[in-house]
């Protein structure tokens, strides 16, 4: 969807069409409710005429105000938890009118009247989450008065403790955490109104020298008088009130004007010289902790380090998980693909004490298989595709074939991100990005896609806020921005603020100044070579804190900073991390050794560790205490059924090009890494890459259970399947046991025997076969990597 958003205007047009659209079936639907509820109050047929239009009407406008809004939420920057319930509720309240339009044409008259009930529950319900996107998150409880800004002023940060027990003058210390405190209240809260970026009423709060001069009404604060500060008093106003500040948004809550109180009661402090940033920064240069003492059977460092912060956080140490959960997480993790029966059966009969670690030095041998399944990881985080925007016109090129040969040789990380950086005719899709067609906004020029796509794959920065405009969630400006998409422009790009031309022209430097700088008048070539050898110095601690990061996310679930994106984030163990990274730079840059550190320490064999809320993961409390339970990606549930049961896909031509005659023999079907994207790849996860993706979500969601249902390319698959397989195993017990040792990789218990020869018939049948493969391909044993 997102590739027809893009740039086309009547696609952005209908979008914003959603709101309007989308409150005509609301109010069609609940009036027809209305009417339906008086005519059976009155047992009266009358307005049956009336009531059908209405409906009929309704889930019409139902169904083209979801579309409106899944074009809308792919041109927008929507984002989070509000807007997921608002889409799932909006196409589950489509569901629901189509079905009660059904059951009204079929007579089904209590069917009909208990859909109609639901789908008025649905739109009130997708209309609150709709309301919620559009007038912020506390919409409706910011006008009660047991709302947020009833807050008690007692939740001051344990740093600003002494803001309710001192009555003395304050330390050196402690007038750094208040003023941080106060700036990122002011920030959270006020700059996107008054800043560089947007100045109102001449009044600037993001300099100390701005914010004590005041605006077009004078001074704003009395230095040691709250009650006579104009800011005061205006945040206190209530909401609605002109001189209510801020105007739009969430109000600030009782303990933020405490905390502002009490700054000014101090005299407004603000320490003498460099203000230090209010956001956490994380250090640039490496660090290499002492590995602690070894104990007992921990003698992997990453064990060592683990059993610190287990020591720390009061968690035992649980036994490792089975030689048959170990071998499936393993090859998933490792090729992407299920062991085979055999394969399960030789290593589970192996005695030998060092057979996993023998296993996984197998298995990152296979360079090939291994190849083929990081190549979908790496596709994702380099907007490597094989089709959509670009491809027509010529202005985007994909990059698979050096990227295959790269993960294929297990090329040092140092100089893959230095054939990147500096490309070669191969490599150079991915800086070049993607020329969209016609008149585009000037944050996603080619130059300043290169510069966010190459801070965020690289070092785990957003640079997007800030190709608009100064960032309102890091220290990084607008200028910074420009100075580093500079760097890959052929002309002197001119600086645009929310893509209005400033008349500044944009000088040219790396983002983070330690690492070098950059020869402004040299020629693009060489400012791209300076720029690959300053990025992989290995002082650049963040470039391989940031590739370690992403390489732990994959194999255990969540990383060690999260989200991946986010590098200054504060990692759940920070010498673990600098350890990683310290000790890949040290050993050449070599990723398979870094995934045997993991793979082979007593932490990857732990039990894997459910999660209910996705949320969770990225919160601040968030304890490690194992690998996180995950969902097979979308290539690899395709590669699941295609080895287990079926193939999914018949050809694919990049197989044909990239791998040799004699591998191609061996391979029975191809790999779903190596196909372009279609319905049934999207519908499991697999992202379209117009943009950069570092990571996939794991949850289960309605789009996949559709499609794992009805969708027609997995259903294709199952009915040649089950030709096949009525062939080979014309016995049902034959057939099911088969079936199970490919699929779970076990022989079904007895209940699950003799349930799935019912299913299969004692004669197995077409149709049976496919429904017990379908019901064993959505079991959590088949989907879940535990």
């Amino acid at each position: 969807m997102t590739v027809l958003t893009e740039s086309f205007w009547l696609w952005q047009f209908l979008g914003r069409l959603h709101p309007l659209i989308v409150h005509f079936p609301v109010g069609l639907l609940c009036v027809a409710l209305l009417l339906e509820i008086i005519g059976w109050s009155r047992k009266s047929d009358e307005m049956r005429a009336g009531i059908k239009a209405l409906v009929w009407i309704g889930a019409i406008s139902s169904v083209v105000a979801a579309a409106f809004g899944l074009i809308l939420v792919n041109q927008e920057e929507y984002g989070g938890n509000t807007v997921t319930v608002h889409q799932w509720s909006g196409l589950a309240t489509m569901a629901l009118a189509l079905l009660t339009v059904f059951a009204l044409r079929t007579r089904r008259t209590l069917l009909y009247r208990s859909l109609l009930f639901l789908t008025v529950f649905g739109v009130t319900i997708a209309g609150h989450y709709g309301a919620l996107l559009t007038h912020g998150e506390d919409y409706l409880t910011s006008v009660l008065p047991f709302g947020p800004e009833a807050e008690p002023a007692n939740s001051t940060s344990p740093n600003l403790a002494f803001i309710s027990t001192t009555s003395q003058s304050l330390t050196e210390k402690q007038i750094e955490d208040l003023n941080l405190e106060v700036r990122s209240i002011l920030a959270h809260n006020c700059y996107s109104c008054h800043s560089a970026t947007k100045t109102k009423g001449e009044l600037r709060l993001d300099k100390k020298e701005l914010l004590f001069k005041g605006g077009e009404n004078g001074p704003i604060l009395k230095a040691g008088h709250p009650e006579s500060s104009d800011i005061i008093r205006r945040v206190k106003l209530p909401a609605g009130h002109d001189d209510a500040m801020p105007t739009k948004g969430k109000r600030l809550t009782a303990n933020e004007i405490a905390v502002l109180e009490f700054w000014i009661k101090q005299g407004a402090p603000w320490p003498s010289g460099s203000e230090k940033s209010i956001y956490r920064v994380a250090e640039l240069a490496p660090r290499m902790p002492a590995i602690p003492a070894a104990t007992g059977d921990l003698t992997n460092p990453i064990d060592r380090f683990v059993n610190v912060y287990f020591q720390q956080h009061k968690i035992s140490w649980k036994a490792p998980v089975d030689d048959r959960t170990y071998l499936r997480r393993v090859y998933l993790d490792v090729i992407g693909l299920l062991p085979t029966p055999e394969q399960i059966q030789a290593f589970t009969a192996d005695s030998r004490p060092d057979k996993r670690a023998l296993l996984v030095t197998d298995l990152l041998n296979q360079n090939e298989n291994y190849a083929q399944h990081w190549l979908t990881f790496w596709n994702d985080a380099l907007r490597n595709d094989y089709t959509g925007t670009g491809y027509i016109t010529k202005g985007r090129f994909d990059i698979t074939k050096w990227l295959y040969t790269s993960l294929k040789t297990n090329k040092p990380y140092n100089q893959f991100v230095r054939e990147l950086l500096n490309p070669t005719e191969e490599s150079s899709g991915f800086i070049k990005g993607i020329k969209w067609r016609g008149t585009i906004n000037s944050s996603q020029s080619t130059e300043m896609q290169a510069a966010q796509n190459v801070a965020q794959v690289f070092l785990g920065l957003n640079l997007k806020c800030a190709s608009c405009h100064d960032s309102f969630i890091s220290d990084w400006k607008l200028a910074d921005a420009y100075a580093f998409a500079n760097v890959f422009s052929d002309t002197t790009l001119e600086i645009h603020r929310c893509d209005k031309p400033t008349g500044k022209l944009a000088d040219r430097r790396i983002l983070f100044k330690e690492l070098g700088t950059i020869s402004g008048e040299a020629p693009t070539p060489e400012r791209l070579r300076q720029l690959a050898e300053f990025m992989v110095q290995p002082k650049d601690g963040r470039l391989y804190r940031t590739l370690v990061n992403r390489i732990w996310a994959q194999l255990m679930g969540r990383g060690l900073v999260e989200p991946v994106d986010v590098m200054d984030n504060a990692p759940w163990s920070q010498d673990l991390l600098d350890w990683l990274a310290s000790d890949f730079t040290a050993n050449g840059y070599n990723i398979k050794r870094l995934m045997t550190q993991i793979l082979t320490s007593k932490t990857y064999q732990l039990p894997s560790i459910s999660v209910k809320d996705p949320e969770m993961l990225t919160a601040p409390t968030y304890v490690f205490e194992g690998m996180v339970r995950r969902r097979m990606s979308a290539e690899q549930f395709a590669d699941a059924v295609s080895l287990a049961f079926s193939p999914m896909y018949a050809d694919s031509s990049l197989a044909e090009k990239l791998l040799p005659e004699t591998i191609k023999k061996e391979i029975p079907f191809p790999r779903a890494s190596l196909v372009k994207n279609d319905r049934f790849l999207t519908a499991l996860g697999r992202p379209n890459r117009e943009t950069v993706s570092t990571s996939r979500t794991s949850q289960a969601n309605l789009l996949q259970a559709l499609e794992l249902t009805n969708g027609a390319k997995f259903n294709i698959a199952l009915k040649q399947g089950a030709l096949a397989w009525q062939t080979k195993y014309p016995a049902a017990d034959d057939l099911v046991r088969e079936l199970y040792w490919k699929a779970l990789g076990r022989p079904p218990q007895p209940k699950e025997l003799a349930v799935a020869e019912k299913i299969v018939g004692k004669k197995p049948s077409i149709e049976g076969i496919q429904d017990l493969v379908w019901a064993i391909s959505l079991h959590p044993e088949f989907q879940l990597i535990n």
